[in-house]
């Protein structure tokens, strides 16, 4: 049986080694990915900038994919060099073409004065916390620093907000702003989760703050208890990466549309009626806005409330659901989000269809053409509780 020595010795032969300075340079020089194989005490401690953190434990599980591109030039390093070198041999044997080990490690680089800085990491109860998001590849780490930076504004604490809200706050987005200006009813408990029996009677917004920071006390939850309107609207989105539009009216779709193009923040928009629901995406000037899609509203006589016609309580949960996927992937740049489509969903069919949504080059408000948008009030809409075609929470 070989001995350390000579295990250690076999994977230094085995894989090219360089020092700090020519690790420095190759790095300065091209693309080069810099991975760092020391276990996560150790790199929060201090690592070198830009670098992809795989403990050397979990290296075979985790780096194909963290890093997919085997052909890229990696430049491997430890405290001292050891694990590096078996990290690399490791990596050569797993098909990666171009891979190099620092001699000396990083302790020789912060002893030689070149950059370095500790990262930002997540806690150990955050690491328990949001374990199952770590083991996803395409979050990890990273990614969720990213959502506990993220802000999302819900428009509602109903029934789509209620689902979107409680699966973003688990999700560890930092700050949920939700605005709702109505009371806890005892017949919104058949949908709003949000909400309980002993808080019939009190805000919306404040039983949502206490369902919401009992589920992850890393979330900050901000409240607006007031009617959204154009004497508002700019002022309490500014600064929200994306908004979770669960609204049921049309003059506030029409306005939330209009004031997201002046700021340029993603709109989720969901919509449900009875069995049925949708949801797609309003990307400012990149795809279509809700003016695109539904130019003008539809006559109140074709879109009864929920009031009058009834919905499912558990639609709520898909639709919302789904809007917090879409927040997520946004907020991540995951995947293809509904940009440009409209999902639309019948519970008694247990069916799902996508509809082609495109930019309309005559919007009055996102075209070509348009002249500069005026954020206004459109009382001559207001048709309380409409759809269109289904509505909202």
């Amino acid at each position: 049986m070989p001995t350390f020595r000579e295990m250690l010795a076999e994977a230094k032969a085995a894989v090219r080694e360089i020092d700090p300075a020519q690790a420095e340079q190759e790095l300065s020089a091209d693309k080069a990915v810099v991975l760092d194989v020391r276990e996560p005490d150790e790199y929060e401690q201090g690592a070198l900038p830009g670098a992809v953190h795989i403990p050397r434990g979990t290296l075979e599980t985790s780096v194909e994919g963290r890093i997919p591109d085997k052909s890229s030039h990696l430049v491997v390093y430890c405290a001292g060099g050891t694990r590096s070198a078996f990290a690399a041999k490791t990596l050569q044997e797993l098909g990666y073409t171009d891979v190099a080990s620092v001699i000396g490690g990083f302790n020789r680089w912060k002893d030689e004065g070149r950059e370095w800085s500790a990262p930002r990491s997540l806690t150990s109860e955050q690491r328990n916390r949001y374990q199952r998001h770590l083991l996803l590849p395409e979050i990890g780490e990273a990614g969720q620093l990213k959502l506990l930076d993220s802000k999302v504004l819900l428009l509602g604490a109903g029934g789509l907000g209620s689902p979107a809200a409680l699966y973003l706050a688990a999700a560890g987005v930092g700050t949920i702003g939700i605005i709702d200006m109505d009371v806890v009813d005892a017949s919104n408990l058949q949908r709003q989760i949000l909400h309980n029996t002993d808080r019939i009677g009190d805000r919306k917004v404040d039983s949502a703050k206490k369902t919401l920071t009992l589920m992850n006390p890393d979330v900050n939850v901000v409240t607006y208890d007031v009617r959204l309107g154009a004497d508002n609207v700019l002022d309490i989105i500014d600064g929200y990466d994306v908004i979770v539009d669960g609204t049921d009216n049309f003059p506030t779709r029409y306005l939330v549309n209009d004031a997201s193009l002046v700021k340029r923040i993603p709109v989720v928009h969901g919509s449900i009626f009875r069995f049925e629901g949708q949801a797609t995406v309003f990307n400012p000037y990149v795809g279509p806005c809700y003016r695109c899609m539904i130019p003008e509203p539809p006559p109140a006589e074709l879109a009864p409330s929920c009031s009058e016609a009834g919905v499912l309580g558990v639609l709520c949960g898909i639709i919302g659901s789904l809007q917090g996927i879409e927040a997520v992937k946004i907020l991540l740049g995951l995947g293809e989000t509904l940009q440009g489509r409209l999902m639309a969903y019948d519970a008694l069919e247990q069916s799902f269809r996508t509809f082609k949504v495109h930019r309309d080059p005559n919007c009055p408000t996102c075209g070509p053409n348009a002249g500069e948008i005026v954020i206004a009030e459109y009382d001559e809409l207001c048709m309380p509780h409409v759809v269109a075609p289904p509505a909202g929470s």
